[in-house]
């Protein structure tokens, strides 16, 4: 006899009385509901899930199928992403883990541990989720202190959550320390704060469960050993990527989880000087952007720092790098007039990219306008990698260093203000 599916998960739904596939996807959405979840299960996904090779349930909807079936999910049937094969693409085994990424997640209890009660987790994830839309608007240096507070709140909170909201808030945890590390690197150039935040991250995508998330933090880990200007350390940011990719299959990522990881890995690549082989990794996150369907296969709700315009932005830098200034300033001008207005943050690298586009083309006074365009906006919204595209366009501009454009620039460039906040953060 051949072989007939889940047969655990069908034989659980059947026994509660669900007679069809589309009977069980309401009675999950709606047990998802009571206990705070904003999920909504389709009878096509639990097709899926019965079926011979069933996908491991993201965290929210394993939590749904937990509070249903008062049983863990690895007794439904689906076999854990996290096995030795996984955890062999980042060079550990599971029990070995703390010695690449840091202690085994132990966390911290404050007073006794007694349970939490499930809407915890609930309001956890709805500050979680303020953060991540606050990213774009408030100073870096402010919201970080909350978004690692509220990080090290979840990791105490985590081992005093019952088991059908434990996974939900790891989650949670992991998307704060993700974004907490993002700050301290991009926004604050802090990278071994920003590397501990990451361990953390990493931990707790692991008790969730959640392959994407780990393939995401791990792939911002490689941006630390390719920005630290080491050509020493080019082999530790490939391990990463390969670990992400591998956490990326695991978790049935789609098109544009793959074209992320392309343009991360052609961004080492480009810092590495290995700019022929990041086009051609570049060519291929195109492609698979080409293929993407956001419907059918939407990305995570987290990973809201790419795009098609964003994966243009990288394409950029790595033809300036390539000595290609004329296509790489017809790509940015692209960029920047489809970049959304409160995109601030990555606006001042567009300009400060173009305006190194302009010097390949031997047009300074175009340069420097853009440059100023870029300060304008790091007045406000203070961006650490941005002001250091802008200092590495001006050391490029030294052989017109008589031009008024270029004199009024260094006035901008070294006020008060840019001063000040370049030294003291």
């Amino acid at each position: 006899m051949g072989n007939t599916g889940n047969a655990a998960l069908r034989a659980a739904r059947q026994a509660l009385g669900y007679r069809s596939q589309a009977a069980l996807a309401d009675a999950l959405t709606a047990v998802a509901r009571e206990i705070g979840l904003r999920i909504e299960v389709a009878s096509r996904t639990v097709r899926r899930w019965e079926s011979s090779e069933p996908p491991w349930p993201n965290p929210e909807y394993a939590a749904a199928l937990e509070a249903l079936f008062k049983r863990p999910v690895t007794e439904l049937g689906f076999v854990p992403p996290w096995s030795d094969e996984v955890t062999a693409a980042v060079g550990v085994r599971t029990n070995e883990i703390g010695d690449e990424f840091g202690p085994t997640m132990r966390y911290r209890r404050v007073g006794p541990a007694a349970a939490l009660p499930a809407s915890v987790a609930h309001e956890y994830r709805a500050i979680t989720v303020a953060h991540r839309h606050l990213y774009w608007s408030l100073p870096a240096s402010q919201l970080q202190r909350s978004v690692s507070n509220h990080a090290r709140l979840g990791e105490e909170l985590i081992n005093h959550a019952e088991r059908v909201s434990k996974i939900s808030l790891a989650q949670s945890v992991s998307e704060s320390s993700l974004l907490s590390g993002r700050l301290e690197f991009f926004d604050l150039q802090q990278p071994e704060d920003a590397q501990s935040s990451f361990v953390l991250a990493l931990q707790a995508a692991h008790e969730a469960g959640d392959a994407l998330l780990g393939a995401a933090v791990l792939a911002h880990m490689a941006f630390i050993p390719a920005f630290s200007g080491d050509v020493g350390r080019a082999e530790e940011a490939r391990e990463r990527i390969r670990a992400a990719r591998a956490f990326a299959r695991k978790g049935h990522g789609n098109h544009e989880v793959t074209a992320w990881l392309d343009a991360v890995e052609a961004e080492v690549e480009t810092r590495f000087g290995n700019v022929r082989q990041a086009v051609r990794i570049l060519e291929h996150a195109e492609e698979s952007y080409g293929l993407h369907d956001p419907v059918q296969a939407p990305s995570p709700a987290w990973m809201d720092w790419f795009s098609p315009t964003r994966l243009a932005g990288f394409k950029a830098n790595t033809l300036i790098t390539a000595g290609d200034g004329r296509q790489a300033l017809a790509t940015l001008e692209r960029v920047l007039d489809e970049l959304p207005t409160e995109s601030k943050k990555q606006q001042s690298i567009y300009l400060a990219d173009a305006a190194a586009a302009c010097v390949l083309e031997k047009a300074p006074e175009q340069a420097c306008g853009y440059l100023r365009k870029a300060l304008d906006i790091l007045g406000e919204h203070w961006y650490a990698t941005a002001l250091d595209r802008v200092k590495s366009v001006r050391q490029k501009l030294r052989k017109w260093d008589s031009l008024p454009e270029v004199r009024a620039l260094d006035e901008r460039l070294y006020d008060w203000h840019t001063t000040v906040n370049s030294i003291v953060r």
